[in-house]
């Protein structure tokens, strides 16, 4: 079954009402089944993005580097000001990933941008064992964008670095984010 974008926002809606928080206008969908991130305003589609979700099954257990799924917001934004392809350590800017060995090149790198996500549901993606947040789960540029578009990572998003660059500049902090099997 292809992939329904109108039954995962009403999903959104759903898990909102649960949790008595009001929807954000702008809201992130990532379908881990599509390796696809769907950027809405006001439930329009407003730009389609290909990603690479985690190699692992998805989960939102401690230590099982897969993706997490359900409601999550945007904790935090960083690497504004840097260039395309700059490596991020512990959410620091180091060096363009060209600069590193080619031994260093071959580990899956944060680049370009973070934007650190934020479980909401407690007891799925927030609170002790799962906790989005403490598992520093972000979306992120990456220095092999050739294996976007099929799962790779250690549980994050990653996404090519033009295109976090332009995602990025269209987020804020609290923007809702649903990540779903689907």
């Amino acid at each position: 079954m292809p992939f329904n974008l109108k039954v995962e926002y009403e999903r959104v809606k759903q898990s909102c009402m649960a949790l008595s928080i009001s929807p954000t206008a702008q809201l992130l969908i990532v379908s881990i089944k599509s390796q696809r991130l769907f950027y809405l305003i006001d439930g329009k589609l407003t730009q389609e993005y290909t990603v690479s979700t985690s190699k692992n099954p998805s989960s939102c257990v401690a230590n099982s580097f897969g993706t997490p799924t359900g409601l999550h917001t945007i904790a935090t934004m960083i690497g504004s000001e840097q260039p395309s392809g700059m490596v991020f350590k512990g959410r620091v800017p180091t060096q363009h990933f060209t600069k590193l060995t080619k031994q260093q090149q071959e580990s899956n790198l944060i680049t370009s941008r973070i934007i650190r996500l934020r479980g909401l549901e407690r007891g799925v993606n927030v609170g002790d064992g799962c906790d989005t947040y403490n598992r520093y789960i972000y979306i992120h540029g990456t220095n092999h964008e050739a294996r976007i578009g099929r799962p790779f990572s250690n549980g994050c998003i990653e996404m090519k670095n033009v295109d976090i660059i332009e995602l990025f500049k269209q987020m804020s902090e609290k923007i809702l984010v649903w990540i779903t099997t689907n």
